[in-house]
């Protein structure tokens, strides 16, 4: 078993993860990680959190330090991309803990090492990293469990760490795990009594799916924003051209308002733009009410049907 003075070394996100707190989602790993490593800490930081300039009243920011505060539950420290500093609340539920931790923590952090974090789910199709991006709601994890279900594997579910090398995107796993609303686990089928809840109370589940993980870091070969109309009508898709195409990458990176908070807005243009032109988008639009997923599947393929054929 991998384990070190730090705890146990976890492996998410191109990064090996040494960690004081139990991460059960996590594979255990004894080798380096692609992006590097970190180490998640428990410590007492109520005297920073109180010295830290606020840039909100739940948000601070001081040099390479990142700070945040999620009530009842802990306060955060992110530094220089290496480290997680963690004081959780007296009584804190410890599964909402962790779920900061491997969310919005990983999130900052990743983009202190300068990779891009998208927000959505990223499959393997036809050997290549296609992600699922949109607003909450609009079905990225209905539609990834129905493409897993098909045989496809899962990159990453909720953070997407994006790397680019010699240009051109990599799509790098995040961790063999799925998070799945209620209607989610009814529309495939599934027994919401088989799974845990994210944390106490929560109508999220918890759906491991380390069969069906890509383990590797794949080329991102394009983007599907997912949308929802109030109208009835079929499944459409169409693409996303000029500057749109930028906007929507921005609009989906993973904690994006904080991108001007802690200075690294330069960065995240200069990222967005090395690749924005050469990565193919679609916006793939579906009726709010039923279940859309298996038209949605045929779309996704009819369209990339033509890169596929490139190869």
């Amino acid at each position: 078993m991998a384990s070190t003075v730090q705890g146990l070394a976890y492996k998410a996100f191109g990064l090996q993860i040494f960690s004081e707190f139990p991460l059960p989602e996590l594979p255990l790993t004894d080798e380096p990680g692609l992006i590097g490593s970190v180490v998640v800490i428990r410590g007492d930081l109520a005297e920073r959190w109180q010295a830290i300039p606020k840039v909100t009243p739940s948000l601070g920011v001081l040099g390479s330090e990142v700070m945040f505060e999620a009530k009842d539950t802990a306060i955060f420290s992110i530094q220089d991309g290496i480290r997680i500093t963690v004081s959780p609340a007296a009584g804190a539920d410890m599964d909402c803990v962790r779920l900061y931790i491997l969310g919005s923590c990983m999130g900052v952090l990743l983009m202190q090492k300068k990779i891009l974090p998208l927000h959505g789910s990223a499959l393997v199709l036809d050997n290549k990293a296609y992600a699922l991006v949109g607003r909450s709601g609009a079905g990225k994890s209905t539609l990834a469990s129905y493409l897993m279900d098909q045989g496809h594997l899962l990159v990453s579910d909720d953070v997407i760490p994006v790397m680019v090398q010699e240009g051109q995107p990599l799509a790098v796993p995040g961790y063999p795990q799925q998070k799945l609303w209620q209607q989610s686990l009814d529309y495939m089928g599934m027994n919401s009594s088989l799974y845990r809840p994210l944390f106490e109370r929560e109508t999220k589940f918890a759906v491991p799916v380390h069969d069906r993980f890509q383990t590797e870091p794949l080329p991102l070969a394009g983007v599907f924003e997912l949308a929802v109309s109030e109208e009835e009508g079929p499944v459409t898709v169409q693409p996303i051209n000029g500057m749109e195409r930028f906007h929507t990458l921005f609009n989906h990176t993973y904690q994006k308002a904080i991108v001007d908070r802690i200075g690294i807005r330069e960065w995240h243009f200069g990222m967005l733009a090395s690749f924005v032109n050469r990565l193919p988008m679609y916006r793939l639009t579906r009726p709010k009410q039923g279940f859309s997923a298996p038209q949605q599947t045929s779309l996704i393929f009819e369209t990339i049907k033509p890169q596929m054929e490139e190869r």
